[in-house]
């Protein structure tokens, strides 16, 4: 145990804790690859779960005071590099960088609790194709998410979003920053945006210092393992999140009763059977016009609140 947890938080190698700890090498891996996999297996249920009604009521609540109504957190990807890439797979996991690496995609919430975890996917994809291929809008297309109503300038909403960077779509689920605002309302939507979307990037950072196994360089040969370390650590970190939660800003300084609604509904667990609703959830997640009036919704929304202070 002390020998996994030293390679995962000093991201040093078996070979480093031989002599420190009297354990070799061989034994030291062993060890540490049976730890992540019983993490995985033991806690995935309950700290890489997708948010329940009383996670989103929080979250809902905090996004409301935050000046982003229904916001459910930030998206971002991260790159690992993987020092031991098979030479037979690097031309995919190289892209502009010469050496190859792994892309992690994490949606955070304000607190750096960690709701969504995709890892695996080549260099050679961008963000994009990484979302392509992620379960972040799973249960929301098959209809197992709770719904999210709300109202901003007088426009209705069901579902809510995630802040993400530029290169995200233009999807009813994200909103993204304004790259060249051109006046006063559109620049401190922008530089709102902005500073809300560092949840993410904070995670990352929080991660990796707390993790340095994943500021450095990965060592092992397969995708598995390396797939086991980064969800036993994401797991490690919520667990911490979790201990120390009243630290962060807004653990307990909101009132739940300034929503206008009633919470949450709860969510229905059964995914949609009919092939129709599926495709129109689905179309709805992509709808362009959606993210477009409420893009500007939201401007208008900052805005006002900026004239009342």
């Amino acid at each position: 145990m002390i020998a996994t947890i030293r390679m995962l938080a000093y991201g040093v190698s078996a070979n480093f804790i031989d002599e420190y700890l009297r354990i070799g090498e061989t034994t030291a891996i062993k060890s540490f690859k049976k730890f992540v996999k019983v993490v995985v297996s033991f806690f995935s249920e309950e700290y890489l779960r997708s948010p329940n009604n009383n996670d989103i009521a929080r979250l809902l609540v905090v996004g409301q005071h935050r000046e982003f109504p229904r916001m459910l957190g930030s998206i971002d990807c991260m790159h690992w590099k993987w020092k031991n890439c098979p030479s037979k797979w690097k031309g995919q996991y190289i892209s502009h960088t010469r050496d190859p690496t792994i892309i992690l995609e994490i949606v955070a919430s304000y607190d750096l609790w960690i709701w969504h975890a995709f890892f695996g996917l080549p260099r050679s994809h961008n963000d994009i194709n990484v979302l392509e291929q992620s379960s972040v809008f799973y249960e929301l297309a098959e209809g197992c998410a709770a719904p999210v109503n709300y109202s901003i300038n007088g426009n209705d909403y069901s579902m809510g979003y995630y802040l993400g960077n530029g290169i995200y779509p233009s999807w009813a689920t994200f909103i993204r920053t304004i790259p060249a605002p051109q006046d006063r309302k559109r620049q401190h939507f922008a530089s709102a945006q902005e500073v809300a979307r560092k949840d993410v990037e904070r995670a990352f950072g929080v991660l990796q210092a707390r993790f340095a196994i994943m500021s450095g360089p990965a060592r092992f040969f397969h995708l598995e393992s390396l797939k086991d370390i980064m969800m036993a650590c994401i797991i490690l970190h919520n667990m911490i999140v979790e201990d120390e939660q009243h630290t962060y800003l807004g653990a307990n300084d909101f009132d739940y009763d300034q929503i206008d609604d009633n919470g949450p509904e709860p969510v229905s667990h059964n995914p949609t059977c009919n092939l129709m609703q599926f495709i129109e959830s689905h179309n709805s997640i992509r709808d362009r016009g959606i993210h477009s009036q409420l893009q500007a919704d939201l401007v208008e929304h900052l805005w006002q609140l900026q004239g009342q202070l």
